[in-house]
């Protein structure tokens, strides 16, 4: 520590202008290039750098998300995906910056958003050879399926590409074939998956009305850049994934890139030049050489949406505990635990965390102290913080996995808390001291509460044939009774205030309704209200 105090205070006094040098930029995404400079987008805007590196200038500021640049071929205009008039849309703007054109009309997708597992809609695929339309795909529905057309680059009516289905694509030099992916999947985060949906490169001839399968592998083979005689693209087919490139000469595939801790995304080409985001950065890579080299980009941004602000906690209330005396109120809100009155006095955080979430917070039955949920350790644990106030009380240490939530006993002298690994977890508030209960095979023990003796936990686990049964667990014989069998489906259960009973929910009425086309019949309305003894 002394160390970096030591030579903080040299640069301070010995070369200030170091102190202004901007950090390197990350998280650039959907980059473009014209063989001299790059387009990128970061924070919702675009961007442009020389493809040497340095300072980034910014083309739009926005505050919807423009992103999937694409220069055209003579490189004196951007078409690019923008969110200008509510709907996303295509929009082209000279090299240089100036005012956006939009060019395309389309009907509102309801699955339109860069963070939905669909991903935006009428994405800025490429541009025709001749540099006179713009390829674009529009999401048809709210699934996987696209369609690509083309439209002017001033504007107009736009005219499919008379394909069932289409994706990411790209040109032969000569304009006659396009090599194309048919299912939308780039933003999905199935890692690994190899079934129907994975995507093919395959190659398109107008001429011939035929399309060829060129690579034909289960893993995902997306986003082919047809550069002379190769046509680079994505594959994952050894887990990670990198550039492959298949020959159309020899009909020969080999592996480009090879980088093993983060994915290659969403890479572009114009000429010999392909560049694309890994881990956040910029690379760009020669088709020829096929050597990648990261760009060393620099920014200033406004940051609007890392800078701090004023929100109302109010919408964004994600639990909520009345105290015993009915006088206050612990709420959770934003990764913060408030102290609310119900009617008149101070508002108090008690955990003042900006850099933890905290959630889930509850009032001991007893009214003498609040419980919650924080990974302030880098890792979930419990916590325990006086009602009246005082620094919190860690009460689980060292927890190996996520702790989903937990329930205090009637007493206030334990609670059981349920994991990530299926656990049932005992906690001795005053020792400290956590006992597993169970851990189920099958999946995570449900909706667990005391008894109001505090001796029973009820709660639901799931059976070999995925029927939810309830039981009941003795915590002084430490033993487990199954309350319902296997044949219908139960769940919620509760004890009676008094404890006698225990209340539950179940599918077990059978009331067949017979359809008048069908000819068959269906079961509705099976739930019902239970007790048990």
């Amino acid at each position: 520590m002394k160390k970096k105090l030591i030579f903080s205070l040299l640069v301070l006094a010995g070369a200030p202008s170091l102190l202004m040098a901007a950090d390197e930029a990350r998280l650039l995404r959907f980059p473009a290039t014209n063989g001299n400079e790059i387009v990128f987008s970061y924070a919702g805007d675009l961007y442009k750098v020389p493809a040497t590196g340095g300072e980034a200038g910014r083309l739009t500021s926005h505050v919807g998300y423009e992103m999937f640049p694409r220069f055209s071929p003579d490189g004196k205009t951007i078409a690019f995906t923008g969110q200008y008039d509510g709907n996303t849309e295509v929009y082209t703007m000279p090299v240089t910056g100036g005012e956006p054109l939009r060019v395309t009309y389309t009907a509102t997708n309801s699955r339109d958003d860069l963070g939905d597992r669909m991903g935006p809609n009428n994405i800025v695929m490429t541009w025709t050879p001749d540099g006179s339309r713009i390829v674009y795909r529009n999401r048809i529905s709210d699934g996987f399926s696209g369609k690509l057309f083309t439209v002017e680059k001033e504007g107009g009516l736009s005219e499919v590409i008379p394909l069932p289905e289409g994706g990411f694509c790209s040109y032969s030099p000569d304009g006659k074939q396009l090599a194309y992916n048919r299912v939308m999947r780039e933003f999905r985060t199935w890692k690994y998956y190899k079934g129907g949906m994975a995507d093919d490169i395959w190659i398109y001839n107008p001429d011939k009305k035929t399309v060829e399968n060129i690579t034909d592998n289960p893993a995902q083979d997306i986003i082919p850049m047809w550069i002379g005689d190769e046509i680079f693209f994505l594959s994952d087919r050894d887990r990670t994934m990198n550039i492959f490139v298949y020959n159309t000469k020899t009909k020969q595939t080999d592996k480009v890139t090879d980088f093993t801790e983060y994915d290659v995304k969403f890479p572009s080409a114009n000429g010999n030049m392909i560049v694309f985001e890994n881990g956040g950065y910029i690379y760009k890579m020669d088709a020829g050489s096929k050597k990648p080299e990261k760009v060393n980009i620099t920014l200033t941004s406004d940051n609007i949406y890392a800078r701090s602000e004023i929100k109302d906690g109010a919408g964004y209330l994600t639990e909520a505990s009345l105290s015993p005396d009915g006088e206050r109120l612990v709420v959770t809100a934003r990764g913060e635990v408030f102290n609310l009155p119900v009617e008149k006095g101070v508002t108090k955080n008690i955990t003042r965390s900006p850099g933890a979430h905290d959630r889930d917070a509850q009032w001991s039955p007893d009214g003498k102290f609040i419980v919650y949920i924080s990974d302030a350790t880098g890792e979930t644990e419990l916590y325990m913080q006086d009602a009246t106030g005082g620094e919190p009380v860690q009460l689980t240490k060292d927890n190996d996995t996520y702790i989903r939530s937990f329930e205090l006993s009637p007493d206030s002298k334990t609670l059981v808390y349920t994991d990530r690994k299926n656990r049932v977890n005992l906690l001795d508030i005053a020792t400290k001291q956590v006992t597993t209960l169970l851990q189920d095979p099958m999946g995570e023990p449900r909706g667990v509460t005391f008894s109001p003796d505090s001796k029973w936990l009820t709660y639901t686990r799931t059976g070999n044939n995925e029927y939810s049964i309830v039981y009941v667990y003795n915590l002084v014989d430490r033993k487990e009774y199954p309350v319902t069998d296997k044949w219908y489906d139960s769940s919620s259960p509760v004890f009676s205030t008094d404890g006698k009973y225990l209340v539950f929910a179940s599918a077990r009425d059978f009331n067949p309704t017979y359809g008048s086309l069908e000819w068959n019949h269906v079961y509705n309305n099976m739930y019902g209200v239970y007790l048990a003894m």
